[in-house]
């Protein structure tokens, strides 16, 4: 897929890919909402089950879940970010390939013409499905490549997080403050690119997701934890944040709607795929 093709968020994704691990690596607030995803997809996936990650640019999830016995297809539509997670992924018997989301149905189609095997388990981590605008064509294509029973674990950014407000009020930019509470396209910039996010309210997204899968529940992934803005200042408050992180694992169902990230359980239904 040559450049030019690119949508304008993929395009922002693919110039910052050499620098995207050592850019976020390091900030723990990040890695607190990610162990806590993790915990989540360990317990709803099969052991050891063919996974499916969408949106996983560097492949730092899928990396994790590969070295625990899971087989894992990771895609994205950046191709810088799916060659550095084939390095990364290739020593552990999984694979990664360009796929953007908003063509996901043309790859579950390919897929079934392979007579490939459906996924026990599909994921989408840190919100790569707000940067689409349309997600019907996601919830087609995960009809096409999951199997009956199996879990879409889906993170999207929250669409009322009192930590956001918060963090973006002291930082001097009110006007970030209640960005997510805006319906439709929302400007956005990532190493000096310029695109647009959406932030999907649940009855969206169930919508997009129906009549293949029901929504099983949502996770609070961030509840207290704060979102990255927070950084690098809450890197240097360790104690602080494992209270933080502690207080996320006993609000995560019961606050969900108001955690900078909410993890939505999906499970496949019965309907035959699109």
């Amino acid at each position: 897929m040559i450049a030019e093709n690119l949508s304008p968020a993929v395009k922002a994704f693919d110039a910052v890919a050499p620098a995207f691990d050592l850019r976020f690596g390091d900030w723990l607030s990040v890695e607190a909402q990610r162990a806590a995803v993790r915990r989540t997809l360990l317990s709803s996936f099969p052991p050891r089950g063919r996974v499916l990650e969408l949106g996983g640019g560097t492949g730092v999830d899928a990396a994790w879940l590969a070295a625990r016995g899971f087989g894992v297809t990771l895609t994205d539509g950046s191709p810088a970010m799916v060659a550095i997670a084939q390095a990364k992924l290739a020593p552990l018997g999984a694979r990664a390939s360009v796929a953007p989301l908003e063509e996901l149905e043309a790859f579950g189609e390919e897929h079934a013409s392979r007579n490939d095997e459906l996924f026990d388990g599909a994921f989408s981590n840190f919100a790569s499905l707000n940067c689409v605008e349309d997600l019907r064509p996601v919830g087609r294509g995960l009809a096409k490549l999951l199997r009956p029973g199996a879990s879409a674990m889906l993170v999207l950014f929250g669409t009322l997080s009192p930590g956001e407000m918060l963090v973006e009020a002291l930082r001097g930019r009110p006007h970030q403050s209640f960005r997510r509470l805006r319906r439709g396209p929302v400007p956005a910039r990532l190493g000096g690119q310029a695109f647009h996010v959406v932030y999907h309210r649940r009855d969206a997204l169930k919508s997009a997701m129906q009549p293949w899968f029901r929504l099983v529940k949502t996770v609070g992934i961030g509840v207290f934890v704060p979102p990255s803005a927070a950084e690098p200042w809450i890197s240097r408050h360790r104690g602080l944040l494992r209270l933080l992180t502690a207080l996320d694992r006993s609000t995560e169902r019961a606050l969900a709607p108001f955690a900078d990230h909410v993890l939505y359980h999906f499970e496949r239904t019965d309907a035959a795929a699109p």
